[in-house]
């Protein structure tokens, strides 16, 4: 005899658990605490097993029924259904762990370790402010090209076309790094030309002397990288360097 939805609804506890029997190894196991619970019954490698397919009414008896049908199919392929269903449930939470702002956090705690404290600032404002909202809870393995380029489209709308740039370029550091442990591929790799221009700022050329001192002063208080600063006590000497060799030559 077949479960009707009102022989499930009305289904009472006993003083112990016992079953109400559908069709094809489907039943209800119903519990002396009251819970009722899906449960199949099928063999597979000989063996008899049981999956657990939800609760009563939080799952309907249609959805046991088309759970159990697919539990079926998937024994006609040779699959056990028990295991496919913990082997589904691991990927779900692989992919909740691998979101986009679990794995952008993961890189800016490993790839800007010993970066200046303003060059951090920056790239988590970027992630948390620009990024998180929209990407944060999308498996970074399943972001693609145009949802990336929905939201730099988004920023790019509000009139800070550098901040749209910047937030190409951190989303992707962080989809790279992805690649290089294994968990995605980078969306951010074909966005060239589909954002406006940045627009270019020029800044005049210091030649007041006393502008010029404190440049330099700026210049040796820099508290970033080693090599960025080697970079910039070296400028000045090969600026004067260049303009020895040009004076020569002129006069020569």
């Amino acid at each position: 005899m077949s479960i009707t939805d009102a022989r499930a609804r009305n289904a009472k506890p006993n003083d112990k658990d016992y079953k109400v029997t559908d069709e094809r190894g489907l039943y209800l196991l119903v519990k002396t605490n009251g819970s009722k619970l899906w449960r199949y019954k099928y063999r597979f490698s000989g063996k008899e097993r049981t999956l657990a397919m939800g609760a009563y009414p939080e799952i309907s008896l249609k959805e046991a029924r088309s759970k159990r049908d697919e539990a079926r199919r998937l024994l006609d392929e040779g699959k056990d259904p028990s295991l496919e269903k913990q082997i589904q449930k691991a990927l779900n939470i692989s992919k909740y762990e691998n979101n986009f702002e679990a794995v952008g956090r993961e890189w800016y705690e490993v790839k800007l370790t010993g970066k200046s404290e303003s060059h951090r600032s920056r790239s988590l404002r970027m992630l948390e402010k620009e990024l998180f909202p929209y990407l944060g809870i999308r498996p970074v393995s399943d972001i693609t090209a145009p949802e990336l380029l929905t939201i730099l489209r988004r920023i790019e709308k509000r009139g800070v076309v550098d901040t749209a740039h910047r937030a190409k370029q951190t989303a992707g550091q962080v989809f790279l790094y992805a690649i290089q442990v294994g968990r995605a591929t980078d969306p951010a790799a074909n966005q060239n030309g589909t954002l406006r221009l940045k627009e270019t700022t020029h800044h005049r050329t210091i030649t007041i002397p006393v502008e010029v001192g404190l440049l330099m002063l700026a210049m040796d208080a820099y508290n970033g990288t080693p090599i960025f600063r080697a970079a910039l006590k070296l400028m000045p000497l090969t600026a004067v360097a260049f303009i020895i060799s040009a004076a020569k030559s002129s006069n020569s």
